[in-house]
């Protein structure tokens, strides 16, 4: 199992958590999807993970990847 880690300095509360989770968790081989609001990380573990995608279902969440 792979994992990434993302920094996404815009979230900022429930909501915002809540939103990155949902978009992320629909990519294909995600299996989880953590977020820590007070450092502004996503971390995503699964199997063969595509960067490009997981950015991808941040970006439709409404929030930019640094």
């Amino acid at each position: 199992m792979g994992q990434r880690t993302y920094t996404v300095p815009e979230m900022h509360c429930a909501h915002c958590e809540r939103a990155v989770v949902d978009e992320v968790s629909a990519v294909e081989g995600v299996t989880a999807v953590t977020v820590d609001l007070e450092t502004k990380q996503v971390t995503v573990a699964g199997e063969e993970l595509d960067d490009a995608a997981i950015r991808a279902a941040i970006d439709e969440a409404g929030y930019e990847v640094a």
